[in-house]
């Protein structure tokens, strides 16, 4: 039975936290230790449930998986399985990032369709249709995803949309690829930068990543590296978010504020007061926020990721506030558990109307997916009573040691575990 949080509403979020590294780069960059052979070493490895599953996918194909605190040690064997079969893949939706890996180092691979979030439609279409221009014959067959190719060759690849998925599977299938592959309306993330250079390390030839164009020269073989996972800013944005809710004062350490231009310079328009500074922001909101308007957009646009949050802001501020969701069509289903909690609030489409409360009111909701759950833990900070979050392993997945963060920063959250939730 899953456990579930009890979160008692009224505290002021005061204090510092740390962020790890960001889940969002150290599951590609797990996967991109299979194009070399021999230990590679990823270090500020998030505590999450994802890495482990990361592992365990990795270890499906062969190789050796060690997390000892915040490193993963991964010793990749000469000869590699190609099949990640859909056990360890049905729980983790970002293992199909193995499949450009796989194509590059074996020139096949086979890789069960993924689960994960609840928070819309995912197609692989942007992911197959790069890599068959990189010579990969691609299908799906049977649950799968199937690629095979006698060689891979450069290509002029132009996405659709900046997709992070397709960007990071042609990435890594282009580096060992003969020739130079250039990959046009590329993605543009942070974690984009933090693979690309993790690669540059391993003796790969990439240019240009963090622009809408990245040029890969192809090279003939990796070497294995060691390489520190960038901060995660979902996380940080999260944090900052709960400082304004609850009205706090929170100094955020380990993230670069500049990942989070577009989610603090909201904040600065609520009335909140954000110092950036090398290595972290601190956010103090005095009073109650005031509505602003949010719209998700490929980065360096507000990241989709964060829009719960903004959610939770809207649902306290003062005013009125429009949120429009351009990325994942399904995560609006968490307004509906906003309003469960006294939300004043309605959806059309890909906007959310709220109209801000004074405080929300405490009631059981339910996570869907790791960010909507991490929203109604802020919810839940500015609701009167004790609200129950249900279905937090969502949470786990995302946010390493949440609640001792919490509890330090002043908030009252417990967890629970089911049977109690049951006997209450």
């Amino acid at each position: 039975m899953d456990d579930s949080f009890l979160v008692t509403g009224g505290a002021r979020l005061e204090g510092t936290v740390g962020v790890a590294g960001a889940k969002n780069s150290v599951l590609k960059l797990m996967a991109a230790a299979l194009l070399a052979e021999g230990t590679t070493v990823v270090r500020n490895a998030p505590d999450i449930l994802d890495v482990p599953l990361m592992g365990d996918v990795l270890t499906g194909l062969g190789c050796s998986v060690t997390i000892t605190g915040d490193e993963v040690r991964i010793d990749v064997p000469a000869e590699l399985s190609y099949q990640a079969d859909f056990p360890a893949v049905g729980r983790l939706r970002a293992s199909v990032c193995v499949l450009g890996p796989l194509m590059g180092r074996c020139r096949q691979a086979r890789v069960a369709l993924p689960g994960g979030d609840a928070i819309g439609s995912r197609p692989l279409d942007m992911h197959q249709s790069g890599l068959r221009a990189l010579g990969a014959r691609m299908g799906i067959e049977h649950g799968m995803v199937v690629g095979e190719a006698d060689a891979l060759h450069g290509a002029h690849i132009s996405l659709d949309f900046p997709s992070v998925g397709a960007t990071e599977n042609i990435l890594m299938a282009a580096v060992l690829a003969a020739g130079t592959t250039v990959i046009d309306n590329a993605a543009r993330e942070p974690e984009i930068i933090d693979l690309a250079v993790m690669l540059n390390q391993m003796g790969a030839q990439v240019s240009g990543a963090g622009t809408a164009t990245i040029t890969i020269d192809g090279v003939d073989a990796l070497h294995p590296t060691e390489h520190r996972t960038v901060g995660d800013r979902v996380v940080g944005g999260t944090w900052a978010y709960a400082a304004a809710v609850t009205r706090g004062s929170v100094r955020v350490l380990g993230v670069d504020p500049h990942h989070l231009d577009s989610p603090l310079e909201r904040l600065t328009q609520a009335g909140a007061v954000i110092e950036r500074f090398e290595g972290g922001f601190s956010v103090d909101m005095s009073g109650r926020p005031r509505a602003v308007d949010v719209v998700t957009m490929p980065y360096p646009g507000f990241p989709t990721d964060l829009q719960p949050m903004a959610l939770a802001l809207a649902a306290v501020a003062d005013g009125h506030s429009l949120i429009t969701e351009n990325v994942f069509e399904a995560r609006f289903r968490f307004v509906d558990e906003l309003i469960r909690m006294g939300a004043d609030a309605r959806t059309d489409g890909h906007h959310a109307s709220l109209r801000g409360r004074e405080r929300l009111s405490s009631a059981p909701v339910w996570a869907t997916d790791i960010r909507a759950g991490a929203g109604l833990v802020l919810a839940g900070l500015v609701a009167e009573g004790v609200t129950e979050v249900h279905e937090v392993g969502h949470i786990d997945r995302g946010y390493p040691r949440f609640v001792e963060d919490l509890r330090a920063l002043g908030a009252g959250v417990e967890r629970i575990t089911g049977e109690r939730v049951a006997g209450d």
